[in-house]
């Protein structure tokens, strides 16, 4: 049991890693949020939509890997998280100036590129603060101050927009968030608390055989989540919404986010993994109603999206860190995120050609993956708390 200074050590880091990602995600969920119709507005197809926004996750997969197993290793947590956070945050106001789509592509990728380079350590960093406070408060209340960024970023992104009339110049302004999270990455560096110390016994032990279920199971459901780029795409070509009116739809989701993160969180830590199979179940209404219904239903759809984010937010990363020990986390959430990131491009190069060629047939792909990934984290339950507690006693 931590002690309340360990606690009140441990918020402070939290919320600092917090601001950090919030900045971080005004910058690139603010570019998300017009990256399909800027693609489109730049002459790409909706294949090509669905391609590009599944090659960003799938080259980045790799290093995820590679810079989380290097992270174990070298315990460079901080080096590795700011050259990251420094190529993800560069590439984005570099979109402003892409003449075409291709051009667009490349960046689109360095930024996932950053991304994901920063992200194993930085969720080592995480994780270790976490647990004074329980794993999925501590990441659902990042994932709150994340999804704030992920609110106030399209909203800026809007009011470019609809000054301009048009996608590349809203991305300028995004500089500036760029810059903060930055500064505050800084900050965050001076009041990290005390890290866990992992005990010579753990530091042999191999990912345990459940791990690898548990990451199967979210790749299944990566692989049915619907890339917004490409519900974005389908509004703007369906003329459903207007051009200044998606990154406010874009924005309602993040808030949604933001709300129902932290409140996954704190059920995860009472009932466990068994809360995320019923975010799944509303995330998946997101593909019939997108798709297949008017703007009424795609607002509601935006809803469903929203939420089931938050519900991954607060939980897939939560049930990695309380089954797999310090020493380890940088490989586990490496693995993890390269076979979500891979599990991502495939399901999103699917649904690409899939709206190409047949909507109902996108949709009902959507949903048997997403369904069937539910029915593997409720088979899951079970065993997950058993490594949990194996994991607790071993830490004494």
């Amino acid at each position: 049991m931590a002690s309340p200074q360990e606690r009140k050590s441990a918020l402070r880091f939290i919320v600092a890693l917090g601001v950090v990602s919030l900045f971080a995600d005004m910058t690139y969920e603010g570019a998300r949020s017009i990256l399909g119709p800027y693609l489109l507005e730049l002459g790409a197809s909706a294949s090509q939509v669905g391609l590009i926004a599944g090659v960003g996750e799938m080259c980045g997969a790799s290093l995820r890997l590679i810079s989380g197993r290097i992270a174990d290793r070298t315990r460079a947590y901080w080096t590795i998280t700011v050259v990251g956070y420094f190529i993800n945050m560069a590439a984005v106001p570099a979109l402003a100036f892409a003449g075409n789509w291709q051009t667009a592509a490349l960046l689109v990728i360095a930024e996932r590129t950053g991304k994901s380079l920063r992200g194993p350590a930085r969720d080592v960093l995480l994780s270790d603060a976490a647990r004074s406070v329980g794993h999925g408060w501590g990441f659902g209340l990042h994932a709150a101050l994340d999804q704030t960024g992920a609110v106030l970023g399209p909203l800026l992104i809007a009011a470019a927009v609809a000054r301009t009339h048009h996608f590349g110049p809203a991305f300028l302004p995004l500089a500036i968030p760029a810059g903060g999270a930055l500064l505050m990455l800084v900050v965050a560096r001076t009041i990290q608390p005390s890290p866990e110390v992992a005990a010579p016994s753990e530091m042999e032990r191999p990912l345990p055989r459940v791990f690898w279920m548990y990451v199967a199971a979210a790749g299944l459901l990566a692989c049915g989540f619907v890339d917004f780029p490409l519900l974005a795409y389908h509004l703007q070509k369906t003329a459903l919404a207007q051009p200044a009116t998606i990154p406010l739809l874009y924005a309602g989701a993040m808030t949604l986010n933001g709300v129902t993160a932290p409140l996954f969180g704190k059920l995860f830590d009472r009932y466990g993994i068994v809360v995320l199979p019923w975010g799944i179940l509303i995330s998946l209404l997101a593909l019939p109603l997108g798709f297949l219904g008017g703007l009424g239903a795609a607002i509601v759809a935006v809803a469903c999206w929203g939420t089931g984010m938050g519900a991954q937010d607060a939980t897939l990363r939560s049930g990695i860190a309380q089954v797999v020990s310090m020493n380890k986390r940088g490989g586990a959430f490496g693995g993890f995120n390269a076979v979500y990131g891979v599990m991502w491009f495939i399901g999103s190069a699917t649904m690409g050609l899939l709206y190409d060629r047949s909507i109902p047939a996108l949709v009902e792909f959507g949903i048997a993956t997403q369904f069937a990934a539910a029915g593997m984290f409720l088979w899951l339950r079970q065993r997950l708390a058993v490594a949990t507690g194996r994991s607790q006693e071993a830490s004494r």
